[in-house]
């Protein structure tokens, strides 16, 4: 997990919006990036499952004729 050091900015006492050191931004867009990235492998997993596979073996014998 990564460490932030955000400051708030407040509107009529209630805090309005969170301001992160430029470096910690960065880091949450790349986290978030991952996370949605590793989100759509499982989804195409999960499509695939049941489709029909050919073994590495194989695959190299259709290629070497």
């Amino acid at each position: 997990m990564i460490e932030l050091h955000p400051e708030f900015l407040t509107k009529n006492g209630q805090k309005e919006f969170a301001i992160l050191p430029y470096e910690e931004f960065l880091k949450i867009q790349e986290l978030l990036e991952d996370l949605e990235d590793l989100k759509d492998l499982r989804e195409a997993k999960q499509e695939e499952k049941n489709s029909p596979s050919i073994a590495l073996d194989e695959v190299k014998k259709m290629l070497i004729f």
